[in-house]
């Protein structure tokens, strides 16, 4: 484990001790995590590469104020949402560690439901353009079909897993997802504004946007991307997988 890692875990310990020494943490309920998905779009056509965050609105209970990268649970219409180009096997088989009852299709989810949470919350659409989306399921889905436009998960890099800590009033089980942004195909005007889930988007030097008031795991995340984008961000590199286990954080590489 290099120095950059244990930054990262001595980061994320100190979240656990904070936690642990709050009177009320073992008076809540250990919640069992949700799958959740998120995507950290990079802008390379600069001299710096930029990430595309977020800030999330005061008036939520759930980081309010934070920046953080668009995201959110799994739905079932994610299934179902027909693609241009299949998951990378190596993302696909990083995506089924770890799990209790791994499968392609669960795997093919957490992509795409991190594709459909960047379209709610920024009004991005992510993909290829093509002829056919009648197989697009309604609801949120529905904006990519009548775009003619269909996620392609071949440009989405799984780059991170992390695990809420228990007796969290919330609790995720996230994915970490990375593409470049001339995957953006589209974009709807209106996503964001003083009454949205965020309320401005920023795009910020990658080196320098872990400096924001943002949670602890999306800082110490930004900081192993800056590491995989070194190493040529390949789909074979390994994933490290945060989690807290008997009142420390450990990170595994899945």
């Amino acid at each position: 484990m290099n120095d950059k890692d244990l930054r990262g875990l001595e980061r994320m310990n100190a979240l656990a001790k904070e936690l642990l020494e709050d009177e009320s943490y073992f008076k809540l309920p250990n919640l069992r995590p949700k799958d959740a998905a998120t995507l950290i779009l990079i802008d390379n056509r600069g001299p710096v590469a930029k990430v595309l965050l977020g800030k999330r609105h005061r008036g939520h209970k759930f980081m309010p104020g934070k920046y953080v990268f668009p995201g959110g649970g799994v739905e079932p219409a994610d299934q179902r949402m027909p693609t241009a180009r299949p998951l990378d096997r190596d993302v696909e088989q990083s995506l089924m560690r770890a799990v209790k009852r791994p499968s392609p299709d669960k795997a093919r989810a957490l992509a795409l439901a991190a594709i459909r949470e960047t379209y709610e919350e920024t009004g991005l659409l992510l993909g290829a353009p093509a002829d056919d989306t009648s197989g697009a399921p309604p609801g949120p889905w529905a904006a990519f079909a009548q775009a003619q436009i269909l996620p392609d998960l071949a440009a989405v890099h799984f780059v991170a897993r992390a695990i809420t800590p228990p007796r969290r009033p919330k609790r995720f089980d996230t994915r970490f997802f990375a593409a470049d942004a001339g995957v953006i195909a589209h974009r709807i005007d209106g996503m964001i504004g003083p009454d949205a889930e965020l309320v401005e988007l920023i795009w910020m030097p990658m080196g320098e946007a872990r400096h924001l008031d943002m949670p602890a795991i999306t800082a110490v995340v930004l900081e192993e991307l800056e590491a995989r984008v070194a190493a040529g961000l390949g789909h074979d590199l390994p994933v490290p997988f945060y989690q807290m286990l008997h009142r420390r954080f450990v990170r595994e590489l899945l």
